[in-house]
């Protein structure tokens, strides 16, 4: 009995210590970017390389902010994370349609998971999502959210991160990027390494147009132009 007393105290000073360990960890990434994620390690693992170079969000075109936002989660700004409409949507064609899985996650929840998960479909790990995408909602902000999923995102086979995507496909600064380029690297987003944006692929050629409608439709909407205005104007064109 005084055994399992033993090992229930340290089961419970572990889950504490990990507990305050990656509150720590969350609240310091609010300013701190991110070291290195889990998918960033395995494509250096896997021989793909790991291109990437964070930028500010000041250093950030607002084009590729609202690219990204046109082609993933057109309601960013109006979600607590989760997009409820998206997902029931999803499952409903998930039952019919089981051999064709299709995803609802959000920005939020894809940086949760970058950032801080795996790549799986666990229960455990989706629990996890949820927590994370939480937190990061409630300590991070929309801003800091957009900013870290525009660095860490793998937006081409080895390539992390708007700037990065930016100088291997365009040789420029995201700072720079035009409206089409911002379109043309948001539309490979969904899988990056078979939607090659150079040489461009069918996938990206079909769907860029799309996303530049949509940055169109989009751009009018006050809570987006507040959330890009710390964004740096390029100087290339529309």
């Amino acid at each position: 009995m005084h055994f399992l007393k033993k090992i229930w105290r340290i089961v419970v000073k572990t889950f504490i210590i990990l507990f305050v360990a990656q509150l720590v960890y969350v609240i310091l990434l609010r300013w701190v970017d991110p070291p290195i994620t889990t998918v960033q390690l395995g494509s250096w693992i896997g021989g793909n390389g790991m291109k990437r170079d964070y930028v500010s969000f000041t250093q950030i075109s607002p084009y590729a902010g609202l690219a990204v936002i046109a082609a993933e989660d057109q309601r960013f700004t109006e979600h607590n994370g989760f997009d409820w409409d998206s997902i029931e949507k999803a499952l409903k064609h998930n039952k019919k349609k089981p051999a064709r899985v299709r995803g609802a996650s959000t920005i939020s929840q894809q940086v949760a998971k970058n950032v801080f998960l795996w790549n799986g479909r666990s229960w455990f790990r989706k629990g996890l999502e949820v927590y994370f995408t939480f937190m990061i909602e409630l300590v991070w902000g929309k801003k800091r959210i957009l900013e870290v999923y525009l660095n860490v995102a793998e937006m081409g086979k080895g390539i992390f991160g708007i700037e990065a995507a930016s100088r291997s496909y365009f040789k420029k600064s995201a700072k720079n990027l035009t409206r089409k380029e911002a379109a043309m690297i948001a539309a490979c987003l969904p899988s990056p390494k078979r939607y090659t944006v150079k040489p461009i692929s069918s996938a990206v050629k079909r769907r860029y147009p799309w996303i530049e409608q949509q940055m169109w439709n989009l751009e009018g909407d006050k809570q987006l132009q507040e959330l890009l205005a710390g964004t740096k104007n390029p100087k290339a064109g529309r």
